[in-house]
């Protein structure tokens, strides 16, 4: 679960990136700047805004001590910023003066990597500030990049829809297409996979594009077999382009988009919870490295700070079982930050007067909102029953029949409609779908027509089924 407790809203257009390091959070937009921020009361540094760039700041990130800051722009450079009292230590021009995209500093942070819209990929000394090797993606123009932990290869991904794999000397050791529509963001976990049977230590990298999938790889890099990319599986459930993903530090969950999803080691991932405070396109998300706090950045100019519930299940327990418990053993502020969570913060002072923990939740009723919390307005009460039905939902301790289950969002249907392909999705999920193709999401054949069909009788089948579940 993950419970969102602040905003930050500075910046005056689209946010393109966060980042954390130990005791700041930086975040970039289009309107030029940089905005740094404490993680103690999310306060602005005095120093902050950093201004230098002539045009959007596309990517931020801060060294692994924390010390250093770097940016880049659409103005064609790379500058570094001094995070103890915000002075631009250097400017750092992309060969060809492409705007550039992105930007990350290798583990050790002796380089800074750099690319461009042109497709470079530029690696700087940070000591040095000179350029230390260049090269180039075919075709497209450089997304994302990501380093290994070791700092031994690095992979970029490219709007050509390629995920390319260098090593530290810029050598080209493999390339693969792995997004049709273009690769949006990458991102390798910083605990490696252990092979026991072959001795072998694999990397687990996420990417993801506007093909609206999430994609889950292992790397393999050894001198004496070179580098192997193995597809591992594709996380379901986004009906849009998913433009930005991360691993947590521990590398059991990923962030991505709207979603974060579970990565399990075996070929799957389980939907935890789903984050619904911005108003449009997600584009950035990152988890802290030493705290249980989520930033997600979005087009409407705000950046979200989130609170993780971190508890785990023990061997065998399902999520769902995990969810229904931690519901259930919630109490009155986690109540409450569940309600700001679900934009019902008008209700926390009603809920705690009544000490509403979380099995008292889940036991309310259309009755006992109107008789015992007293919520005279029907559409109040319609919209807190609506949200705990919802919550319900994750509580449910048995698998949701697959038929229940939207084809593009896999998640249960609230009003499930028919489409012309004869399967049924969920109507939202589906209108988005169709709003940019005519195809079927199911077969990928074009749709002869447009009509969506309220299937009733499944909608009757899943109400059963959830009054069922309840007794």
């Amino acid at each position: 679960m993950a419970f969102f407790f602040h905003t930050l809203a500075d910046h005056s257009d689209d946010v393109n990136y966060c980042a954390f390091s130990s005791s700041c959070l930086a975040t970039c937009s289009l309107d030029k700047t940089i905005r740094v921020y404490s993680l103690g009361t999310f306060a602005e540094l005095p120093y902050s805004p950093l201004e230098g760039h002539a045009y959007a700041v596309h990517c931020c990130c801060f060294s692994p001590s924390g010390l250093l800051l770097a940016s880049c722009s659409t103005d064609g450079t790379a500058a570094l910023w001094d995070t103890r009292d915000g002075r631009r230590l250097a400017v750092l021009p992309q060969p060809g003066a492409s705007p550039v995209r992105v930007c990350r500093f290798s583990p050790q942070a002796a380089y800074l990597l750099a690319g461009a819209a042109d497709g470079s990929v530029v690696l700087w000394n940070v000591r040095s500030l000179k350029l230390y090797r260049s090269g180039k993606v075919k075709g497209g123009s450089l997304m994302a990049c990501a380093f290994s932990p070791n700092g031994n290869f690095f992979v970029t991904g490219s709007s050509s829809g390629d995920l390319t794999i260098w090593d530290d000397k810029m050598r080209c050791l493999y390339n693969e297409k792995a997004h049709d529509l273009g690769v949006t963001c990458c991102d390798i976990s910083s605990h490696p996979l252990s092979d026991s049977e072959n001795g072998f230590k694999y990397f687990q990298m996420a990417s993801c594009g506007q093909d609206n999938q999430i994609k889950l790889w292992l790397i393999l890099f050894a001198d004496f077999l070179g580098v192997q990319l193995k597809y591992k599986c594709t996380l379901n459930g986004h009906s849009a382009p998913v433009l930005a993903c991360a691993f947590s530090c521990d590398g059991q969950m990923i962030v991505s988009g709207f979603k974060i999803t579970k990565t399990l080691l075996q070929s799957t991932g389980n939907t935890l919870h789903t984050l619904s405070q911005h108003s449009r396109y997600v584009t950035t998300c990152a988890f802290a490295p030493h705290s249980p706090l989520l930033a997600t950045g979005s087009m409407d100019k705000t950046v979200h700070i989130w609170q993780l519930d971190l508890k785990q299940p023990c061997a065998g327990d399902t999520v769902e079982n995990e969810s229904k418990m931690a519901v259930e053993d919630w109490s009155e502020d986690d109540v409450s930050a569940w309600l700001c969570a679900q934009d019902l913060a008008d209700f926390v002072g009603l809920f705690k007067m009544n000490n509403i923990d979380g099995k008292e939740l889940l036991n309310l009723t259309k009755e006992s909102l109107a008789n015992e919390l007293k919520i005279e307005s029907l559409g109040l009460r319609s919209k807190v029953l609506q949200k705990i039905e919802e919550l319900r939902m994750t509580t449910i301790s048995v698998s949701v029949p697959d038929e229940f289950l939207c084809p593009i969002t896999r998640e249960l249907m609230n009003d499930p409609v028919i489409a012309t392909d004869g399967y049924s999705y969920e109507r939202e999920a589906m209108e988005n779908w169709i709003s940019s193709r005519r195809s079927s999401p199911m077969t990928n054949l074009p749709l002869h027509s447009l009509m969506l069909t309220p299937n009733r009788t499944l909608k009757m089948a899943i109400s059963r089924w959830l009054e069922s579940q309840q007794k």
